[in-house]
């Protein structure tokens, strides 16, 4: 870049935008990188505070900040999403599909140490809406070094840090649990909750029965819809270690594979989550899920919802910001719940 009066810069081609900001009425660039500056443009310069300007010089050995952000785009865009064009060296992602956004953090932090470069994009692990903005980026100054953009690469990998997993239009069977609904002494209010959660990730509930707290009954009821070809059964009720209640057991003996009985998240403490097989999730269900704005469920349910696995160690880290502070107001998931 080379600095110059601004008029003296006639014929010179700018090598940034230029920003006019318009009190309560608009912010962007009056002039973009590349305009080429006639006589006209000085006192509109001027105008917006720019005595001096930097013009573009040749170099090398060096990148234009959209040049530079073109870059840090290709390193975290992926499927499903869509990439503004560089707008004062900034771009930004958004979300083409409803679905669960995921980010690599620790590649993320290691690319954002490295200076004169940024990332930031919204909290991994949530689930996301077609439109909705996932990530900004941009370089610090004006040019960079391109040995600097190339070690970014080489820290990134051939993986992009971002992914979107759309939703899948799953089937689901819900198995009901507990002698109080089974003799009808009290009504199932636990199912329609399931069902309204389970619509907002275009989920149907195909399947449902009502059992008593027999765990043969409820390991054959199990294995009976895994056989029908649903893609989840979600057990409802029976999650306590009170002696009745028999729903662990249930899971167990279909013969999947428990991930974790229990969870450091309240609320939700109680809950089961298993993989059958051939890797349909089995999730056992504590009554909080029935009553509390937001649980466990909550949590795992945009995971559930995209086929992405969940593991032991994911549910053990929600230990950090696994407290639901039960606000007046929820605005989950713009909080710190799962965070």
């Amino acid at each position: 870049m080379k600095l110059m009066k601004t008029e003296d810069a006639v014929g010179q081609v700018l090598c940034h935008d230029i920003t006019q900001i318009i009190k309560d009425k608009s912010k962007g660039p009056v002039f973009r990188k590349g305009h080429v500056i006639t006589e006209e443009d000085i006192p509109v310069l001027l105008r917006v505070g720019k005595e001096h300007i930097y013009i573009w010089e040749k170099d090398e050995t060096r990148l234009h900040e959209n040049e530079a952000a073109e870059i840090l785009r290709q390193l975290c865009q992926n499927a499903h999403m869509s990439a503004t064009a560089p707008s004062e060296g900034k771009i930004e992602l958004k979300a083409e599909e409803d679905g669960l956004f995921l980010v690599d953090q620790e590649r993320l932090f290691a690319l954002n140490s490295l200076g004169e470069m940024m990332i930031a994009t919204r909290h991994g692990g949530f689930a996301v809406k077609k439109g909705d903005t996932l990530a900004g980026m941009r370089i610090i100054p004006l040019v960079i070094e391109k040995e600097k953009m190339e070690a970014a690469k080489q820290l990134a990998g051939d993986k992009p840090l971002l992914q979107l997993l759309p939703f899948h239009s799953l089937k689901v069977g819900v198995v009901t649990t507990g002698s109080e609904v089974f003799h009808h002494r009290i009504q199932d209010t636990f199912t329609p909750v399931i069902e309204e959660k389970l619509r907002a990730f275009g989920a149907t509930v195909t399947m449902h029965v009502i059992l008593d707290d027999k765990h043969e009954d409820i390991t054959r009821n199990i294995q009976t819809m895994l056989a029908e070809g649903v893609d989840m059964v979600l057990c409802t009720g029976g999650m306590s270690v009170d002696p009745d209640d028999r729903t662990p057991l249930a899971i167990k003996n279909t013969g999947a594979r428990i991930v974790s009985y229990g969870a450091p998240v309240l609320p939700g403490a109680m809950f089961l989550l298993a993989y059958s097989e051939d890797g349909r999730p089995i999730a056992g269900l504590p009554g909080c899920v029935m009553y509390a704005k937001k649980t466990i469920f909550d949590l795992a349910l945009p995971y559930l919802a995209a086929k992405q696995p969940i593991t032991a160690a994911q549910l053990a880290a929600y230990g950090n910001g696994g407290l639901c502070l039960n606000c007046p107001v929820c605005t989950f998931p713009n909080c710190g719940f799962g965070k």
